[in-house]
């Protein structure tokens, strides 16, 4: 069976491993040099279920007035008259309801609980090296209010098999002393006790490197996708910048691309981006850099320990495709980064980078057949949570595609243009 994989990332290399192992003759196609170069190279490397809440809850519309007002809010809003944004922002406030925030972040959490333990069973068996911790993630607080507040949050995860734990701040350096100072400035944490954290572009390049030279996968780089072509519904062929491709199967994992491709067959799926800005610093002081990642709640910045680098995240801004970014969109992020671990890393050499994460309005992503074409199949719009996700979701998909019976139900991942009533 011959089946292209459109996107490089880390969802697609996963997909492509999958069908690979199935028997696929597969070729993967991404128009960047190298794989793993947007989101699945720029997130904070949580690997973390513990944060599985949906971004559209009770909270996120006054989040989005103080941002359209002008506050330094986690979520941005550039205000915009694109439909496709009003077309997707109307989906999500939709999804802002407390019932609904509830039945979503349980989707999300299942998903990412799945993926993790098959991410650790895909390391061991295939030797795969990706600066992988499993020391949990902290979530630190700096308001005993809030501390409670989270709490109360955390219970919904722990309520679905999530193991979180309290910490006080002398709790907290016990479990990593480079959180001495951090403990100075916060009431508590929590600690998601089987979290992790690791290179997502590593354990790409790695499972790439798996994909080519024991299971025969063929990676087109540098090659754009454009569009498909279509013929009794069934698409035919991938047309490229470099020619065509024809295949007996197509799976859609462009990230942010998705949408754009999939619609010049007449398939709307409700993907848009939301750009994330993060940095990635040289370690000066190991005894300073923590090596449990985390993230501080009241700044919505994340931190993973990369091997002899820190990388630091935060920010969801909905700019439509403009992947620009100005100084000051990191201000939060070394600000926090100098607050709770001065001294650990070479604040004023990092890198700053933007990427474009593929969000759906209510969270969970696109996995499975599309509703038009009986040989296409999607695997997109897991938004900050690709890296955590990518493995469940595209073992879930080569299962469905084999017709066997994936380990979770897939009605809350199917291919959709809105989310039918629930």
């Amino acid at each position: 069976m011959r089946t292209v994989v459109v996107g490089g990332g880390v969802v697609g290399v996963t997909t492509a491993y999958y069908l690979a192992r199935d028997g696929h003759e597969v070729t993967v196609v991404d128009k960047a040099g190298e794989l793993g170069t947007d989101a699945t190279g720029g997130n904070a490397g949580l690997i973390a279920p513990s944060h599985s809440f949906a971004w559209a809850s009770p909270q996120a519309p006054k989040m989005l007035v103080r941002s359209l007002m002008g506050e330094a809010t986690a979520i941005r809003v550039k205000l915009s008259l694109d439909p496709r944004f009003l077309w997707w922002g109307m989906q999500f406030m939709r999804e802002c309801t407390t019932k609904r925030a509830r039945a979503n972040t349980v989707v999300k959490l299942g998903l990412a609980q799945y993926s993790q333990a098959e991410m650790y069973r895909l390391e061991e068996a295939e030797g795969l090296l990706y600066d992988v911790v499993k020391k949990g993630a902290v979530y630190l607080y700096r308001d005993e209010h809030e501390l409670e507040v989270g709490l109360d949050k955390m219970a919904l995860v722990a309520e679905h098999g999530q193991p979180v734990k309290r910490l006080t701040p002398d709790d907290l350096v016990a479990l990593d002393p480079a959180f001495k100072n951090a403990a100075e400035v916060v009431k508590g944490a929590i600690h998601g006790v089987s979290d992790g954290s690791g290179n997502s572009e590593k354990f790409t390049t790695e499972l790439a490197r798996v994909c080519r030279e024991k299971l025969g996968v063929r990676f087109l780089l540098g090659v754009s996708a454009l569009r498909f072509v279509e013929q009794g519904g069934k698409v035919t062929t991938l047309v490229t910048d470099q020619g065509e491709l024809a295949a007996d199967q197509f799976v859609l994992a462009a990230g942010i691309q998705s949408p754009i491709i999939s619609r010049t067959i007449g398939q709307d799926i409700p993907v848009f981006p939301a750009k994330g800005f993060s940095i990635t610093a040289q370690v000066l002081d190991d005894s300073a850099t923590p090596t449990v990642g985390g993230v501080d709640e009241k700044t919505l910045v994340a931190w993973s320990r990369l091997g002899d680098t820190l990388r630091i995240s935060s920010t969801a801004q909905f700019d439509g495709y403009n992947r620009s970014h100005v100084p000051s969109d990191f201000d939060n992020i070394f600000k926090t980064a100098r607050e709770l671990f001065p001294g650990a890393a070479d604040w004023d050499g990092a890198q700053v980078r933007s990427c474009m994460r593929p969000m759906t309005p209510d969270g969970p992503p696109i996995i499975g057949r599309g509703t038009k074409h009986s040989n296409l199949y999607y695997n997109t719009g897991h938004g900050h949570m690709g890296w955590t996700m990518a493995c469940g979701s595209s073992l879930l998909l080569a299962d469905a595609i084999a017709g066997r019976r994936p380990a979770l139900d897939m009605d809350p991942f199917v291919v959709r243009t809105r989310r039918k009533g629930r």
